[in-house]
């Protein structure tokens, strides 16, 4: 029998299982928890749990919850995490036009490597200019003690965000 429960807490047996506290009609029960694999969730309290009894009566399973803050399209998922309060907080959202939101879409992203590229051939062309301008400081006799311009975003690069 699938029935709607609510949501209390939730704590990780010895065994690595989520434990799910939930009541419902008959009172307080303890259920595990089915979710699609690779996703890890803890939900908030308060929230409409559905749950199903198995066929073993000692065992039953919350196989889903009821969240009315839905925004996916046709084709589309989201990933989202709410505070306490029910409040989203960030989220991943793999949209229908081929584009990944992260926390919002007012910005792009952009490529490490041809960021890079375009910033070392900018500095190149800037030390050669300072060069040009070095020699002709120094043939009307004045002095020029040029410093080459250099720049190292190494740092920025993450190994384990990958882009298109």
């Amino acid at each position: 029998m699938i029935t709607f429960s609510k949501f209390d807490s939730a704590t990780i047996n010895a065994l690595g299982k989520r434990i799910i506290k939930i009541f419902s009609i008959s009172g307080a029960k303890t259920a595990s928890d089915c979710v699609p694999f690779g996703i890890d969730t803890n939900p908030i309290k308060g929230m409409t749990a559905i749950h199903a009894t198995t066929s073993n009566d000692s065992e039953s399973v919350v196989i889903g919850y009821i969240d009315n803050n839905k925004l996916a399209q046709s084709g589309e998922i989201r990933l989202y995490s709410k505070d306490a309060q029910g409040v989203e907080k960030t989220f991943l959202w793999l949209k229908n036009n081929g584009t990944l939101e992260m926390n919002g879409n007012q910005y792009t992203t952009v490529r490490f490597e041809p960021l890079k590229t375009g910033l070392d051939n900018s500095v190149n062309l800037l030390n050669i200019e300072l060069t040009k301008i070095q020699t002709a400081i120094q043939t009307l006799g004045g002095a020029y003690p040029r410093a080459d311009v250099a720049i190292n975003i190494d740092n920025a690069k993450s190994e384990t965000v990958k882009l298109k």
